[in-house]
């Protein structure tokens, strides 16, 4: 029988790595050592150290689950499938699975005098990300994979915003050199916003 979706392997694939991402986030918050725990106000105060790396644990999940989205609903657009595509996916997939990493950074560091390097690999990832559906949309519309116009018109507009991303936040990565903590609540509340009013790629 012939296969009636030529991406339903590649996006099988997708979901899973993302399933695996989401996981991994929440390793890295770990639970305060009993044997420094001798009243509830100490308990009180391990969790609130704890807290920078919750908040980190929680902007990555809302990163990583927007993503999803966005990448679950692009898949629906597009008819055909072509080795360019499913590379720039898999460059996608690339910075999905490395945000663990500046997350736990950030949770770590983020309110030392030290922040600045994770914040700026968390930025890098970033722009890893824009760069990757740069790729998969530029893919999508040079092999005249797109369904019809509306998908095209779709895949142009996320294509563009793609760009806004990359230089949005290379230029997040260098301030961050000096400012990595106004940087990370910058970069917050612009996820907090793509979660409330930018998911844009809809299926037709």
């Amino acid at each position: 029988m012939a296969e009636t979706n030529p991406n339903s392997r590649l996006e099988a694939f997708c979901d899973g790595v993302f399933a695996i991402a989401l996981t991994l986030l929440i390793i890295d918050i770990k639970i305060p050592a009993t044997e420094s725990i001798k009243t509830t106000a100490d308990l009180w105060n391990a969790l609130g150290r704890i807290a920078p790396s919750v908040g980190t644990f929680l902007l990555s999940f809302g990163v990583i689950f927007i993503t999803w989205v966005n990448h679950h609903n692009a898949l629906k657009l597009v008819n055909k499938s072509s080795a360019p595509f499913k590379y720039a996916n898999g460059l996608l997939l690339l910075s999905i699975v490395l945000i663990p990493f500046p997350t736990a950074l950030m949770g770590e560091y983020i309110l030392t005098d030290h922040a600045s390097p994770a914040v700026i690999l968390y930025e890098a990832v970033n722009v890893l990300q824009a760069v990757g559906w740069i790729m998969a949309t530029s893919a999508c519309l040079k092999g005249n994979l797109l369904k019809n116009e509306s998908a095209i018109r779709q895949a142009r507009d996320a294509r563009k915003f793609g760009f806004y991303a990359s230089v949005t936040y290379s230029v997040f990565a260098v301030l961050a050199i000096w400012f990595p903590l106004v940087i990370a609540i910058i970069t917050t509340l612009i996820w907090i916003y793509w979660l409330i009013f930018g998911v844009r790629l809809k299926e037709e």
